[in-house]
């Protein structure tokens, strides 16, 4: 099994506290609200939510992945940090054993937000991930990003 890691980051207006509460804590309830063009539901199929749980999320007839399961390994409310790892599903294929991901959310002077996110993709045998074949995810993972912010900004007293 080989590791192959690509880092990205997205800044926003919003300050980290709202886009982590968003993205990560609400995320169930919030992009099936406002994606669900994709997304038709997210379920917490085992544990509270909380670290430990597995979710899994349901996508539309349209999309060409039906879902995916991801499990919460760390989530840090005061540091602004979620780590999971999606664990099955069909964006994982017949290369892929899992993706870790580390999500960070820091503090920018001007009242916003820095998010950093570290994608640790673990191959079965000796496939070698390159950075266009996962572009196109990275490339939504940004989308889902900006429709959120485009939410918030929009609705300044949510998750105030």
């Amino acid at each position: 099994m080989g590791i192959t890691t690509f880092t990205q980051e997205y800044s926003s207006s919003v300050a980290p506290s709202r886009m982590f509460k968003a993205l990560i804590v609400d995320s169930r309830n919030l992009l099936p609200k406002l994606l669900p063009q994709f997304v038709k539901d997210v379920n917490v199929i085992q544990g509270d939510g909380e670290a430990g749980s597995i979710e899994q999320v349901n996508f539309n007839e349209d999309n060409p992945f039906k879902y995916l399961k991801h499990r919460i390994d760390v989530l840090d409310k005061d540091n602004l940090v979620c780590k999971y790892t999606m664990i099955e599903g069909d964006p994982l294929g017949d290369k892929l054993e899992s993706i870790g991901y580390e999500v960070k959310f820091e503090a920018t002077s001007d009242g916003g937000c820095l998010c950093k996110m570290t994608s640790n993709y673990n191959t079965i045998g000796e496939f070698d991930v390159k950075e266009e074949e996962v572009k196109e995810g990275r490339e939504s993972g940004i989308a889902v990003y900006r429709v959120v912010e485009s939410y918030l900004l929009e609705n300044p007293q949510v998750y105030a």
